[in-house]
């Protein structure tokens, strides 16, 4: 029976790392809770938190490669997110803002607004330059 994303289920504490804890999985599969998935506190030591040959409760947040897991136990109890947020944004108002238009439409606003700056660039170098020159001929 294949591990599923999202599970929630019992393994062993095989070895513990400065990064995180390896967990024996069922079916001879392996799995890594990283540190930031420990507890929902911030730990420094994981050893203080996790020993070898401990049993835990992990959910399933991911699969890195076959037979390989990304686990959680800070997690573990907790609805998993459905992708949608329980609030809706308001879409931004802004009146100097455009609305989007056709990609020539945008080309030819981005070449309008880049040659102004270049222009802009080159005025101010030109003034920057003849200043230099005024001080070094008197």
């Amino acid at each position: 029976m294949p591990i599923e994303i999202g599970a929630e289920i019992e393994g062993k504490i095989t070895g513990v790392a400065n990064f995180g804890a390896f967990v024996e999985l069922p079916e001879g599969k392996t799995g890594l809770v990283h540190i930031s998935q420990v507890a929902d506190s911030y730990v420094k030591d994981i050893s203080k938190h996790l020993k070898v040959g401990d049993i835990v409760k992990v959910k399933v947040l991911g699969q890195a490669k076959e037979g390989k897991y990304d686990l959680s136990i800070k997690q573990v109890g907790k609805p998993t997110w459905q992708g949608q947020p329980s609030f809706k944004r308001k879409p931004r108002e802004s009146k100097d803002r455009p609305l989007p238009g056709t990609f020539e439409d945008k080309i030819t606003q981005f070449l309008k607004q880049s040659d102004e700056k270049l222009q802009d660039w080159k005025r101010n170098l030109d003034t920057k330059q003849g200043i230099k020159k005024k001080i070094r001929f008197k």
